[in-house]
């Protein structure tokens, strides 16, 4: 008799989980999920940190945050990373900062001589802010793929990825490899040889039978959650010269692995990064099918004001990304600010499609 009514409790249950499961299948543009900044940034080492702030304080201030290691970061919920990466073809270009000269006796910051081998590297600025969980590419995805193999109904996990080549007119600093169309191919190839193609949603399954990859954004031809699970999107961060880079020979992005923050109006538009949240442009965007990345936070003066409007305007905004740097409260200085949604989660529904 238990086991009967059992079956029948059962019965009456599952309508109704079948029901929650299909409300809560909603297409990856009606989400908002808050991820971090520079993710795999680790501390400057004090002493160097107290001469960079005794030449400007300012630069110092905007420096002064860290985070837990990336698969932590997504443990506790968020799904937004950003990645910063610099080409080293032949290794060993950044295996010896500045910072190291201009201040002696620092614990090392690459035991494992990561640095000294051909690749990707994973940093901030060359030379001062160069501690990090992953220093090079490869490292970053092999922990994002062994986390995503221990948790393979995770929702879907944005990743920025900005690729740093610009000049730096300091005499003595390290001056970054230019990304070419080549340098673009080879990042893309270590995406797929490291994080895996079953775990990437790219441009071409967004596109699907549409002409452009706009054409299908317009569409709504977003996944679904049940679709998307277990897969990273990886947006380039970058405009001008590195954006047409990566987009020439690619129309609609055909072929690539990272969407491209494209401007709306172009066939390769699909996510955009806008780092104003009080940008009213964004609700407008978001409503059309674009998703939206924005901020907010920057430099740590909200933190250090415990300053949560931007914050709020991001979330009202609809903006489906919202990057911080204070997932917790900082370490480096007293402030109550941190940031998550109201029920101290880093996912829900996109407020701007609830009726």
């Amino acid at each position: 008799m238990m086991r009967l009514i059992t079956c029948v409790g059962l019965l009456l249950i599952l309508p109704a989980i079948a029901l929650v499961t299909k409300k809560d299948d909603l297409p990856i543009n009606h989400i908002q999920v808050i991820g971090s900044h520079n993710s795999y940034k680790q501390a400057i080492n004090p002493a160097l940190f107290n001469v960079i702030k005794s030449q400007d304080t300012a630069a110092a201030n905007s420096l002064d945050y860290e985070h837990i290691p990336m698969p932590e970061q997504l443990d506790m919920g968020l799904r937004n990373l950003e990645i910063d990466v610099y080409a080293d073809a032949k290794g060993g270009k950044y295996a010896h900062p500045l910072g190291f000269e201009q201040v002696k006796g620092q614990p090392p910051f690459d035991p494992n001589g990561e640095m000294n081998k051909p690749g990707f590297k994973v940093f901030h600025v060359p030379d001062f802010d160069f501690r990090s969980s992953a220093l090079s590419f490869t490292t970053a995805l092999q922990q994002l793929r062994k986390w995503s193999e221990a948790n393979p109904e995770h929702s879907p996990i944005f990743i920025t990825l900005e690729v740093k080549d610009d000049s730096i007119k300091r005499r003595g600093f390290t001056q970054p490899e230019i990304f070419t169309s080549k340098t673009f191919d080879e990042l893309d190839a270590v995406i797929i040889a490291n994080l895996g193609k079953e775990h990437l949603l790219n441009p071409d399954l967004v596109r699907g039978k549409y002409k452009t990859l706009e054409g299908a954004v317009l569409a709504q031809n977003w996944p679904k959650l049940s679709k998307a699970k277990g897969k990273f999107l990886f947006v380039l961060d970058a405009k001008d010269r590195k954006r047409a880079t990566y987009i020439d020979g690619h129309p609609s992005l055909k072929g690539r692995v990272m969407f491209a923050n494209a401007d709306s109006g172009t066939p390769e538009a699909g996510i955009m990064i806008r780092n104003n949240p009080n940008d009213p442009q964004i609700p407008q965007l978001v409503k059309k099918g674009y998703i939206i990345r924005t901020r907010a936070d920057a430099d740590t003066k909200q933190a250090r004001r415990n300053d949560r409007s931007d914050f709020e305007a991001a979330c009202i905004s609809g903006a489906q990304i919202i990057t911080t740097d204070y997932y917790k409260k900082s370490t480096h200085f007293k402030s109550d600010y941190a940031i998550s949604f109201a029920d101290g989660k880093y996912f829900r529904e996109n407020p701007l499609f609830k009726k």
